[in-house]
């Protein structure tokens, strides 16, 4: 059964067209990976699912509910959770006020300390740091913290952009180890990704953006082994 239903949907910036026509899906515990170059639309479409924007033609569904124009603020208490390209952590606060912003729609305060034990436990270097502000940490412990900020609203699904953005190769590998592990844990995950090879390799199924277009869809081991996606996007 498909959580994630994206139908034809065009997007533009002032008037400007962006997205042309997407079409994809994804089923519940997958991991899904949406790759291709820098500028080709992906953090575009991952902004729209998440209702930072919407479609001006076309429509999303979630968990079997029209979110096509549905703002962000609410598509995240049905259970849809995105973290954006850069981190966008606040800067100022501690790891835990960062993580407990995560969980604003949760009221109670002894469900909230419980998702806190589940992210240090999934992440223990955030337990570490817990009272450390968010601009002290490295790249990759700031990528970890945005991570568990997204899961604390216990997402159906969680949307993370361009997780290996400015990370060191050997972080890159570890954020992307805990990804496979949320998955297994039972979050179904849509991943938009620059690095498409390590995407893939961690990826059920991927799509190919380009120009605003879908130009490749299919299973990730379909994808990996295409001559024309090796050659285009990892240098093959």
């Amino acid at each position: 059964m498909a959580i994630l239903e994206v139908r034809n949907i065009h997007c533009a910036y002032d008037n400007v067209p962006v997205i042309h026509d997407v079409s994809l899906e994804v089923e519940q515990g997958e991991i899904v990976a949406i790759v291709g170059a820098n500028g080709a639309g992906k953090s575009t479409t991952m902004r729209t699912i998440a209702g930072l924007m919407h479609p001006t033609q076309g429509q999303i569904f979630f968990d079997g509910q029209d979110i096509s124009n549905v703002p962000a603020s609410h598509t995240i208490q049905r259970g849809l959770s995105y973290v954006p390209e850069g981190r966008r952590l606040f800067a100022k606060l501690s790891v835990r006020e960062n993580l407990e912003l995560g969980a604003f729609a949760e009221k109670d305060k002894k469900v909230v300390e419980e998702r806190l034990e589940e992210m240090y436990e999934l992440f223990p270097i955030l337990k570490e740091r817990s009272d450390q502000t968010a601009e002290t940490m490295s790249g990759g412990e700031q990528q970890m913290c945005a991570i568990a900020r997204g899961l604390m609203s216990r997402p159906k699904l969680i949307m993370l952009d361009e997780l290996s953005l400015g990370l060191m190769p050997s972080l890159v590998e570890r954020v992307f180890e805990a990804v496979v592990e949320i998955n297994r844990r039972g979050v179904t995950v849509l991943l938009v990704e620059q690095m498409v090879q390590e995407a893939l390799e961690i990826s059920n199924r991927g799509y190919v953006l380009q120009t605003g277009r879908i130009v490749y869809a299919g299973t990730s081991q379909e994808l990996l082994d295409s001559d024309e996606v090796r050659r285009a996007y990892m240098g093959m």
